[in-house]
């Protein structure tokens, strides 16, 4: 049974949400699933821009065939070669076999290197290159590296809609609630869509704003990602998010503690340390241990929050392993402009804390302040003064 909705009159969401898949790149968990969109514009012409994922393609060929009715696809707009949501080029070609395929030079490279027959139904465009299916028109807009190096973006200016491929995306799947003014974004969605973009995107910062400086060229009246909600309003709340995102300029003033522990010995000093900056006034303060949280809810939230307290254990006369993922993480997806605190922990030889300064320092625009400490196996009364006064240097850099 095919289970569609409109997007405007004449464009249809078509595609599907996943709940069975674990986690998503099989890298991220995705408890809450996620969607893979894709829409179907009825006009003199029939256009169908991206597909979905395989696993949902028997409900997505539902869709197609009950909007089209009847009629033949012209058509197939490909924004995006990932195989999330490519995968079902193939199969829209063998049940349409006069299907065109739009897309840009290396999304029909990258068609090619995952073997599809697509011989003589290309059509390439670049960007600035527009369209007419007849009552819409449509402009192609290039958004390399948002996130892959093929990715283009396609502007109706007819309905003022902005096919965006995996930009404004997030993970989770849809519950019938297709528009974010059908949920509560803000409490429901924004950490899933943090996530999403920190995660899959937010390496590509500068590239990002590339796209974002283009989008405020043109009149957007309705953002349709391949991930989560279509947005139809309040549009700014997003762009907003994703200015800061990309910018990596924190969304709030606050304090992330995240421990590498053995035995609970650094544990301990990590809740001191956020209790005491409780009693100071701080009360955004929240803590992870990185053994139990997946790096991708680490990186999600080293995104949000201004101050980072890496408190780690010494290891094999190294940073904690889980740490020093964490960390590369934090550096392989370009984070920068934090602000950081160091605790070290060690029994014997204490060597953690300077490992992960040197590591910090290979980053961008992070400052790492000077009061820290280095335990020997456990917090004792003489490290009380010491633990005061990275709580005091902590709120001092907030003013």
């Amino acid at each position: 049974m095919y289970c569609v909705r409109k997007v405007t009159e004449d464009i249809y969401w078509v595609g599907g949400s996943e709940r069975h898949l674990p986690l998503f790149e099989n890298i991220h968990p995705i408890p809450r699933g996620v969607s893979y969109n894709s829409y179907l514009l009825l006009d003199e012409k029939t256009v169908l821009f991206d597909t979905v994922d395989w696993s949902i393609c028997r409900q997505f060929v539902e869709n197609i065939q009950a909007v089209l009715g009847g009629r033949s696809l012209d058509y197939m707009v490909i924004n995006h070669m990932e195989p999330d949501h490519a995968a079902c080029i193939e199969e829209i070609i063998l049940r349409y076999p006069n299907v065109e395929i739009i897309c840009t030079q290396k999304a029909s490279l990258f068609m090619h290197q995952f073997g599809f027959h697509i011989d003589g139904k290309v059509i390439e465009v670049k960007e600035g290159n527009t369209m007419s299916f007849g009552k819409h028109n449509v402009t192609f807009i290039g958004a390399p590296m948002v996130h892959w190096p093929e990715a283009m973006v396609t502007y109706d200016s007819t309905d003022g809609v902005l096919f965006s491929a995996d930009a404004f995306g997030s993970f989770g799947a849809l519950d019938g609630k297709l528009f974010n003014d059908e949920v509560n974004f803000d409490r429901d969605w924004i950490e899933d869509a943090r996530r999403y973009y920190t995660n899959i995107v937010g390496k590509y910062g500068p590239h990002v704003k590339s796209l974002l400086k283009k989008a405020s060229s043109i009149d957007i009246k309705i953002i349709c990602p391949l991930h989560g909600p279509v947005w139809r309003n309040d549009l700014g709340y997003l762009l907003d998010k994703y200015d800061k995102w990309s910018s990596y300029e924190p969304e709030e003033k606050g304090v992330m503690i995240v421990y590498g522990t053995m035995y609970g010995n650094t544990e301990s000093a990590a809740n001191d340390l956020a209790t005491r900056l409780v009693e100071k006034g701080m009360i955004n303060v929240v803590i992870y241990d990185v053994s139990k949280t997946h790096v991708s809810y680490l990186i999600s939230e080293t995104f949000k929050y201004s101050h980072v307290v890496l408190a780690c254990a010494t290891y094999n006369l190294k940073i904690y392993p889980p740490m020093l993922s964490y960390i590369m993480d934090m550096k392989a997806l370009n984070l920068q402009k934090r602000t950081c605190t160091l605790i070290e922990n060690g029994s014997w030889a204490p060597q953690s804390g300077g490992l992960m300064r040197e590591l910090l320092g290979e980053m961008k625009e992070m400052t790492i302040l000077d009061n820290e400490i280095s335990l020997n196996s456990t917090m004792k009364e003489d490290d009380v003064d010491s633990m005061n006064d990275i709580v005091d240097s902590i709120i001092e850099s907030m003013k």
